[in-house]
């Protein structure tokens, strides 16, 4: 018989700066071949480096308004004058078709997530193990001021506060280790009977084999 279908699901990824989120989003999305990187629409300018379609969406603000207006968009902000938001079909798409969809975002756009299709998010919030450690890797990355550094900080505070909200928690003090824990968690979410619709059908097909 046919392995029974599924529903693909969303995951989120939360962590603050430096904790490695970006690192295990990137090692996920090469190892599973179900999976999708969400690509927000933003209304900001495109850079020289960017990809219409990869990096971003670029749309206008009207643009980005009438998905808006149109319950278009699974979670959207404001940042620094410019909006970015997810688009709903590009997800419901994919999950309909047994496909997952990996969104890199923030607690605030998790949360957005979960009053729209909460039954369909799997939630990980990525810690480090210590802030020392964290302030350490900020400052090994060479990218930032030490003020820059000091703040990206301050806002670590802040979102760590959130972790309760996560489904999952994952401490990566050992990148490798944590990679492996999320992809475990990964893999038992798929398997949710809740996930597999076709089960059902599976199932009933096993019991209609004639007895020996």
């Amino acid at each position: 018989m046919q392995e029974p279908d599924r529903r693909g699901l969303m995951l989120v990824l939360s962590s603050p700066s430096g904790a490695g989120k970006s690192t295990i989003a990137r090692n996920l999305l090469d190892k599973e071949r179900d999976m999708s990187l969400s690509v927000s629409l933003t209304t900001r300018a495109k850079r020289g480096s960017e990809i219409d379609g990869t990096h971003y969406h670029f749309v206008s603000e009207s643009e980005f308004l009438r998905y808006q207006a149109n319950d278009g968009l699974l979670e959207w902000a404001e940042v620094h004058g410019n909006y970015y938001g997810t688009p709903r079909d590009p997800a419901e798409q994919a999950m309909r078709q047994g496909k997952d969809m990996l969104f890199d975002i923030d607690w605030q756009g998790a949360l957005q997530l979960f009053e729209k299709a909460r039954a369909d998010v799997v939630s990980i919030f990525i810690l480090p193990p210590s802030m020392a450690e964290l302030k350490s890797r900020l400052e090994r990355r060479a990218e930032d001021a030490p003020e820059v550094i000091a703040k990206r900080l301050e806002n670590s505070r802040l979102e760590m506060e959130h972790w309760k909200e996560y489904d999952y928690v994952v401490v990566n003090e050992d990148l490798d280790k944590a990679f492996q824990e999320v992809r475990s968690i990964l893999i038992a979410e798929r398997l949710r009977r809740e996930r597999r619709p076709g089960l059902v059908n599976f199932v009933d097909g096993l019991l209609k084999i004639p007895k020996n």
